[in-house]
């Protein structure tokens, strides 16, 4: 059976932010500088949530979220899923409606960032039809300032 992917209820932003402080920790700290790291607390991650508006979309019941999804324009901007949605179909469930959603505005192409070390998320994309653009220097959304980083750029055409 299909995660369903719905909207965010107010009361589920703890467990939200629990959520992806943990996976951005495991799947990010070892890669990054530590000062990024130092300024990713999990009450930034809860404030950052409560920023994105109709932008945040989960899979989950209700107070027990197992994965998040951040659609910023064209872009897939955050995909996160505990370590017990592994393999349920949760993270395609998300990629489908953060597509469907991009297509619905418009756009003819989606486009996301990745930490470059990060094998394991960059082959996950790509068995589902993304593809390397290249790398570039972005800046990371921050409580304070944009944090600069060098990512591997995919993106996948939803013609």
């Amino acid at each position: 059976m299909t995660p369903i992917v719905r909207d965010a209820e107010e009361r589920e932003y703890p467990a939200l932010a629990s959520l992806w402080f943990h996976a951005w920790r495991e799947a990010h700290e070892p890669y990054v500088p530590a000062e990024l790291t130092r300024i990713r607390t999990l009450a930034s991650f809860e404030e950052r949530l409560r920023m994105f508006g109709r932008e945040l979309r989960l899979v989950g019941p209700i107070g027990a979220p197992l994965g998040l999804c951040v659609v910023k324009d064209d872009e897939l901007n955050q995909l996160f899923t505990s370590p017990e949605a592994r393999g349920t179909g949760a993270a395609q469930a998300l990629i489908a409606d953060a597509e469907a959603r991009v297509a619905a505005a418009g756009h003819s192409m989606i486009w996301l960032d990745v930490v470059i070390e990060n094998a394991r998320a960059i082959r996950f994309y790509e068995k589902t039809g993304w593809r390397r653009k290249g790398e570039q220097i972005v800046g990371l959304d921050t409580l304070d300032q944009p944090f600069d980083l060098k990512v591997l750029i995919m993106e996948k055409s939803l013609m």
